[in-house]
């Protein structure tokens, strides 16, 4: 679950190492996100001479939450860290050209699906 000041790691090459939650979108009063909510962040950490610097006000998919998902067959599923990966707000494209770590088959969502298209073309041309 990530709700207002949330820690996560960011899991892509878009210069930014942390984020910390500010909003969490889509709803009147919505307080939790999940693995495939849409929200916006401030970096606080960064990679030197990066594009995106500390301080930024930016738009992230959560991709991993340390809080277990129940899935539709029974399963659950959870991860070790909560971690987002940085988009444009426009596009919903990723800034980053890389996803490092596990990602949930959640973010088959309808509005995550052009993040998920891109994370299959990755991972078919890394093997």
């Amino acid at each position: 679950m990530i709700q207002l000041r949330t820690m996560l790691k960011v899991a892509d090459n878009s210069g930014a190492k942390k984020l910390q939650c500010i909003k969490v979108t889509g709803g009147y009063k919505k307080r939790f996100g999940h693995i495939g909510d849409i929200i916006t962040c401030a970096v606080k950490e960064a990679v030197p001479y990066s594009a995106i610097k500390k301080g930024d006000v930016v738009k992230a998919v959560v991709v991993r939450t340390a809080k277990e998902l129940r899935r539709a067959d029974g399963s659950y599923i959870r991860f070790d860290e909560n971690a987002a990966v940085i988009i444009d707000p426009k596009s919903k494209e990723p800034k980053g050209t890389r996803i490092f770590g596990p990602v949930a088959r959640e973010l088959r969502a309808p509005d995550t699906q052009r993040l998920f298209l891109w994370l299959r073309k990755c991972y078919k041309t890394a093997r």
